[in-house]
């Protein structure tokens, strides 16, 4: 019998390092397997011989979130794509997220990954997804390029999906912020159904204590400083905080407590910047539109503080 070596489900492993800071990024999903700075995880890791829980790290195209019943319609043409969240009916955050990505370029401090997606009657349309993650003095930068390689013009929509470490304390023993003007209303799926102006329980541009606090809610309207970046800001009892920053690509963030979910339950808060809410290939708000040639960016980071 020949011996056959074992494949990782996560695939290829790319580390970086860059003084205390140490990162690795697997192949699939093109994910932030992990995130540290000295012995402090800044993104909740998970082992290379498991897939990822609940997308961590994971990218997220060619739409974020969630699309009602895996269908949606473009010129009078219907597309099904497949459900993967039952309960609710809907396609959960894209085609990628469980996709392996190819290595462009890498160095001790930056890798690069990219996938095309494959034309199928769901969406027939090809959009290289290219991922730079890239260590500076100033945390952790991750820039997600799309461009349209085929014909016709794609939807599009992007984001990403890390769970943010408490390090050693507990979810309700901490605070977060995000720098957001306005919460998304949802249905009992979780799809939007309006907005309104953020107040008591939903304003987050101080940050709320979060003991007792289940979200799973997006807010927009971000507010950005003279870099164009919006931010969120996850606070431990310890005082050290976990930055996150979006560009001016992002429209969006989601937050999520983790409340009941499997491998996740509550051990970390996912903050998900996107450059569209839920549902957006149905309602078309803030859909990216990919000429063929077209190129779509946006560019986030993590720090610890």
């Amino acid at each position: 019998m020949n011996d056959v070596a074992a494949v990782l489900p996560t695939r290829t492993q790319h580390a970086l390092t860059l003084g205390d800071q140490r990162a690795v990024v697997a192949a699939v999903g093109a994910s932030l397997r992990s995130y540290t700075v000295g012995e402090r995880d800044v993104v909740l890791p998970f082992d290379e011989n498991d897939p990822a829980p609940a997308f961590s790290g994971a990218v997220l195209a060619p739409w974020p979130n969630r699309l009602a019943d895996g269908e949606y319609v473009r010129d009078g043409v219907t597309y099904e794509v497949p459900i993967t969240e039952h309960a609710r009916r809907t396609a959960l955050h894209g085609l990628v997220s469980f996709t392996e990505f190819a290595l462009t370029s890498s160095s001790g401090t930056s890798v690069t990954l990219e996938h095309t997606t494959v034309p199928t009657h769901g969406y027939p349309w090809q959009v290289r997804v290219s991922v730079t993650y890239t260590l500076t003095d100033d945390g952790l930068h991750v820039t997600i390029e799309a461009t349209n390689v085929g014909t016709g013009v794609a939807p599009y929509g992007t984001g990403v999906h890390p769970w943010l470490s408490p390090g050693d304390a507990a979810v309700d023993d901490c605070t977060l912020s995000v720098g957001a003007a306005r919460h998304v209303l949802v249905d009992d799926r979780l799809l939007p159904t309006g907005d309104e102006p953020v107040g008591p329980g939903t304003d987050l541009r101080e940050p709320l204590a979060l003991r007792g606090v289940a979200f799973d809610d997006a807010w927009t309207s971000p507010e950005r400083d003279t870099d164009g970046r919006s931010w969120a800001r996850f606070t431990s009892p310890d005082g050290r905080t976990v930055a996150m920053w979006a560009d001016e690509a992002a429209e969006a963030w989601q937050v999520c407590t983790g409340d009941g979910i499997p491998l996740i339950e509550r051990r970390g808060v996912a903050v998900e910047p996107m450059t569209c809410i839920a549902d957006a290939f149905r309602t078309g708000e803030d859909l990216v539109e990919l000429a063929p040639g077209g190129q779509h960016v946006l560019t986030w980071g993590l720090r610890l503080e």
